[in-house]
């Protein structure tokens, strides 16, 4: 919701801003979704590791940013979006999930297999079927939350 009369210019900041993040964590989740389905299709190795590179993916932790915009936005932004309505919650809960699933098993799976790629040149297509399956997890959180946001029920 841009800010109305009881709201400040603070608050459609970090809206825009809120906004931008969210985008930016489906960009990259949709990125590394089509990058995990190239392995699971045989991609060669040179694409491979291209889109595996021996580092950490920092670009997915994007992701972190939506819940410090959305406390901020929370607390400057009037009685509309309180931390009491149904539909913050739910983009709460859909946040940790998505974080910790993200921290927990995603990324982990994605740096086995970037060290696969490394080490033997490819890497096999049931591990790349698996990173698109934890992708799509990430996905569907964000999807549950991006709907409740659309609604604010």
């Amino acid at each position: 919701m841009i800010a109305t009369s009881s709201t400040s210019v603070t608050y459609d900041i970090i809206f825009v801003v809120h906004i931008m993040a969210a985008v930016a964590t489906i960009i990259v989740f949709v990125a590394m979704r089509f990058s995990a389905l190239a392995v699971a299709r045989g991609a060669d190795a040179a694409t491979q590791a291209s889109r595996f590179p021996s580092r950490r993916n920092w670009a997915a932790r994007v992701l972190h940013v939506m819940p410090v915009t959305g406390f901020i936005m929370s607390s400057s932004g009037g009685s509309s979006v309180t931390l009491g309505h149904a539909w913050i919650i739910v983009g709460l809960l859909c946040y940790l999930a998505a974080a910790g699933h993200l921290e927990a098993k995603t990324l982990p799976e994605e740096r086995t297999l970037s060290q696969t790629i490394a080490r033997d040149g490819v890497a096999p297509p049931r591990a790349g079927t698996k990173l698109v399956r934890s992708v799509d997890v990430l996905l569907m959180l964000v999807a549950i939350a991006f709907v409740s946001m659309l609604v604010q029920f």
